[in-house]
């Protein structure tokens, strides 16, 4: 199966997640946002998304959630993972992501992956290789 990973990263703490997800999924193809586009979504079957809490726990709004949006309806039948960094609050915005992803259709692997602050490496490793298994 081909696993794709698409992040948005503003202080480099998820751009870590995501690079260590990457490293424990093994062969994996690695976007960010901003280099991504709806042509990615149809070649992968598994695909990861990461993004931060941002402002009133919401998924940041200049590029990743009009992205996000514009894909959303193309992922029924896709493998999908939620992964995330944020500095205060209690998880909502990655609850809201998840419920999202669960109407789409798509397979939920797990509850959406945060990380307060820095990353904790290890745990993103282990995270990357459990959905490379999904």
């Amino acid at each position: 199966m081909s696993m794709a990973i698409i992040y948005w990263s503003g202080t480099g703490n998820t751009e870590k997640m995501a690079n260590a997800i990457a490293k424990g999924a093994g062969s994996t193809d690695i976007f960010s946002v901003d280099k991504a586009d709806m042509s990615i979504i149809g070649k992968y079957d598994k695909l990861a998304f990461g993004c931060p809490s941002m402002g009133a726990e919401v998924l940041e709004e200049e590029s990743f959630e009009p992205f996000f949006a514009s894909i959303e309806g193309s992922l029924s039948d896709k493998k999908v993972a939620l992964f995330g960094s944020y500095g205060w609050g209690d998880g909502e915005w990655m609850r809201d992501w998840q419920e999202r992803v669960n109407n789409t259709g798509a397979s939920l692997f797990v509850e959406g992956f945060i990380q307060q602050e820095a990353p904790d490496e290890t745990a993103c490793e282990e995270f990357g290789s459990k959905f490379a298994a999904f």
